[in-house]
């Protein structure tokens, strides 16, 4: 079989020329994205309209560039098989050549080598093969859409997706990628996967709840109002009439009532506040942040009061709550901020619920890292296997960490106290001993008596109970082993004397109250 051997090899060798273009540009016009050229329009770049016309529809542009990608390889395979074939005789020897050999050319010249110089050079690529794309495009943009649909009915599953992602997880993930590369900050990844988790977080999960609401009664007079303003902090505080929280009449604003007192002519001081409160907006409890904020901000309003599925009041939210939970704590010129770590006089620490494992790790000189938590808080609430409350304990390795301060809107432990274990020789303290030092805790709060494992009642908030590692005196007796006073002992042959008139006044140990406030119930309208 005789060929033009040259001139087929030219030609197959110019269409491996444009196809590894091709591969370039779609590398290229894949990574550059619509801002970028937007600015290289106004920096008078050469080739940018075209780019800007081209990522208008870039997924036609792909389609095209696709199909003459295709083609021109397909055409080189064909045209170097005839070559080998002109010079070679065996059949099996002709394709074996032709295949190993194209195989070889388009793997370097048209996958990898152009795929790799669009992407790092997007910018120039993307500007020299724009021209070019743009035209191409527009003429073979039929053809490539009738392809495409034969293509997408003749596929199980139907037509392709629209867009580089198909799902939520996808772009999730490719976030993930990017704060992995160190493309964005660790902060900056967590405020977009919190953007996304705002029609998951329901309303009743970031406000304020009832029973830490500041309130005042209808027929308050505007000094007391102003009073109770300044003393709380807040500048906008709920109105209830006689159905106490459950009765909300409205919202009174810090602004309203100064230029109430302070207007022309000033308004008298024992003005009820019902008259300058605002309508109040009422949400369900199950209603996503983004939409509450979406209502916030339609209505101009910065708060809204949540209720139940009963129609009670459940909280109170405000805009800067739904904000923190894409940008975290919002603290304002009056909210004194405590150091996150302060260094102790006993070689300890007293660190923020919110410090970082490891910054926590580094402070010690130890290894600190857990996949699943990334703050203290977190930490020890893992140890303990429950939210911890003031005065929880639990080791972690070679860590003590003790709940110590709580507060807040919603009295969360804040500061942690962290100390170096003496006798802790590595693993994680079992959560047997965490959960026992957490319900001692509780018992300390409330002043109970409680058993520990070993069977000895304790008295939780003792010395012996705070530091169950503190030695015995051995010389110092227990009271159950001391012998009794034989003198003492009660003579069975003494009778009681019945006669005897029982003291009216005299309390029984049983009847006993320890907290007379505890015998009583209170009720407050507000807490100052």
């Amino acid at each position: 079989m005789d060929a033009p051997v040259v001139p087929l090899l030219l030609l197959a060798m110019l269409l491996v020329l444009l196809a590894g273009v091709l591969s370039a540009a779609e590398a290229a016009v894949a990574t550059t994205t619509r801002r970028r050229a937007r600015e290289l329009v106004a920096d008078g770049r050469r080739g940018a309209q075209a780019l800007v016309e081209v990522l208008e529809s870039p997924a036609t542009v792909l389609t095209v560039s696709t199909l003459l990608r295709v083609v021109a390889e397909t055409g080189a395979a064909v045209l170097v098989t005839v070559v080998v074939a002109s010079l070679a005789s065996p059949w099996w020897l002709v394709l074996l050549l032709a295949a190993v050999g194209m195989g070889i050319l388009d793997f370097i010249l048209v996958g990898v080598g152009p795929r790799t110089l669009g992407r790092v050079h997007s910018e120039r690529v993307a500007l020299l093969t724009a021209p070019l794309l743009r035209p191409v495009s527009r003429g073979l943009a039929p053809v490539a859409g009738v392809m495409v649909r034969i293509g997408g009915a003749v596929t199980p599953g139907g037509t392709m997706q629209h867009g580089p992602f198909g799902t939520e997880a996808e772009l999730r993930e490719l976030v993930d990628l990017a704060g992995e590369s160190r493309l964005i900050e660790a902060d900056e990844r967590e405020m977009i996967h919190s953007v996304f988790e705002l029609g998951d977080t329901l309303a009743r999960e970031v406000m304020v709840p009832r029973t830490d609401l500041v309130a005042v009664r209808r027929d308050t007079g505007l000094e007391d109002v102003l009073s109770l303003l300044l003393r709380s902090g807040f500048s906008r505080v709920p109105v209830v009439g006689e159905g106490g929280t459950d009765d909300i009449l409205g919202i009174v604003y810090l602004k309203d009532v100064v230029r109430a007192l302070h207007g022309n002519p000033p308004a008298d001081p024992a003005t009820p506040a019902e008259h300058v409160a605002r309508p109040a907006v009422f949400v369900p409890d199950s209603l996503p942040v983004d939409t509450l904020m979406k209502q916030m901000q339609r209505g101009s309003t910065h708060v809204a009061v949540v209720v139940d599925e009963y129609g009670g009041t459940a909280g109170l939210v405000t805009m800067e709550d739904a904000l923190e939970e894409i940008v975290g704590d919002i603290a304002d010129e009056y909210d004194r901020n405590a150091p996150e770590v302060e260094e102790l006089e006993d070689g300890g620490y007293r660190v923020s619920a919110r410090l970082n494992v490891e910054e926590l790790g580094e402070l010690f000189g130890l290894e600190l890292e857990d996949e699943e938590v990334d703050t203290v808080g977190g930490l020890l609430a893992k140890a303990l296997g429950e939210v911890p409350i003031q005065g929880s304990t639990a080791q972690v390795g070679e860590l003590e960490l003790v709940a110590e301060r709580r507060g807040g809107r919603r009295n969360q432990v804040q500061t942690i106290l962290v100390h170096r274990s003496p006798d802790a020789d590595g693993p994680d303290a079992p959560p047997e001993q965490a959960d026992v030092e957490q319900d001692g805790a509780a018992a300390a709060e409330h002043g109970e008596d409680r058993e520990p494992a070993g069977g000895e009642p304790t008295r939780r908030g003792s010395r012996r109970a705070q530091n169950p590692e503190r030695p015995r005196n051995p010389e110092k007796p227990r009271k159950a082993d001391k012998p009794r006073n034989p003198e003492k002992a009660r003579n069975p042959d003494k009778p009681r004397n019945p006669d005897k008139p029982r003291n009216p006044d005299k309390i029984r140990k049983s009847e006993k109250v320890t907290n007379p406030a505890e015998a009583g119930d209170q009720e407050e309208v507000h807490r100052g």
